[in-house]
């Protein structure tokens, strides 16, 4: 065999990837969440733009995320109001909270599962910890939420709601809300990375989540159908219930926050646990 035979061959041999050492570490992991956190004026700084940049050149700007969701909420309101006997002065508010609070889990899920696909060429060729991408994803999704708030506000003048000193507790829950949702990010982001089967299954998963969480229906109506203890099973729904329950006045149910209190630690830990063994890895995947 002659030797540019030799040369040939030995570039067809794809060396392995090899990854520093010690990078397997809390300390790394820790380390990259911080990094994130203290880069608050850049992500703050994207996330903000992508949103400008989704309604630029129109004539509302991001006044239009309040109108769809004014829209939406309105419609369902009426329909499902109408076919399941619920009064209007009530369910209205009621659907409308769920599907602002639903629409933060979602696009949480959502775009958490390609948080770093979609930012593949940052993630190339700019020396910035993986935790700002997901920094910037929550953040966007809370700039979603706040514009969302309109909404909720105009409807508490128009319909009156028996808000009391419980309307307090939406704000350590929404706050919960966030921390689950960089979880989120954070472990389905780095499971998409590796296998681009993932995405979809989400979103198809997030769909049916959706039907089965009560936002455009009441749980109350259900409470005496055996089926009322499997809809428990459904995580989506103590989230939403832990801050609709205190926007609308509603009476504080301890079992959600249990539920709710439960599940952001074992995802904290598993997102952790994904993000101290996978962290060096995403560079190559994506």
């Amino acid at each position: 065999m002659t030797t540019g035979d030799n040369r040939a061959e030995d570039a067809s041999v794809q060396p392995p990837v090899v990854y520093a050492a010690g990078s397997r570490s809390w300390r790394r992991a820790f380390g990259d969440l911080a990094q994130g956190w203290r880069q608050r004026p850049l992500w703050g700084y994207l996330g903000w733009q992508d949103i400008k940049q989704r309604y630029r050149r129109s004539v509302l700007g991001p006044l239009w995320i309040s109108i769809s969701m004014g829209v939406i909420a309105t419609a369902m309101g009426i329909l499902y109001g109408a076919l399941f006997g619920e009064e209007i002065t009530t369910f209205l508010p009621y659907v409308a909270t769920g599907l602002l609070i639903w629409n933060f889990v979602n696009g949480c899920i959502l775009e958490g599962s390609e948080v770093f696909i979609a930012n593949e060429g940052l993630i190339k060729f700019l020396p910035a910890p993986l935790s700002l991408h997901i920094y910037r994803l929550v953040w966007r999704q809370t700039l979603f939420f706040a514009h969302n708030l309109v909404v909720w506000v105009i409807l508490m003048i128009v319909f009156p709601q028996p808000l009391g000193w419980s309307l307090l507790l939406a704000i350590p829950a929404f706050v919960v809300l966030v921390i689950n949702g960089a979880w989120i990010a954070v472990l389905t982001g780095i499971i998409a990375t590796r296998f681009r089967d993932i995405p979809p299954i989400i979103a198809s998963l997030a769909n049916l989540l959706f039907f089965m969480t009560p936002i455009v229906w009441s749980y109350e109506r259900l409470r005496t159908n055996p089926l009322a203890a499997y809809i428990e099973l459904n995580p989506v729904m103590h989230f939403v219930e832990i801050i609709r329950q205190p926007m609308l006045g509603l009476p504080i149910m301890g079992r959600h926050w249990a539920v709710v209190g439960i599940i952001t630690v074992v995802g904290c830990l598993a997102a952790l646990v994904c993000l101290r063994n996978y962290r060096s890895r995403v560079a190559y995947w994506v």
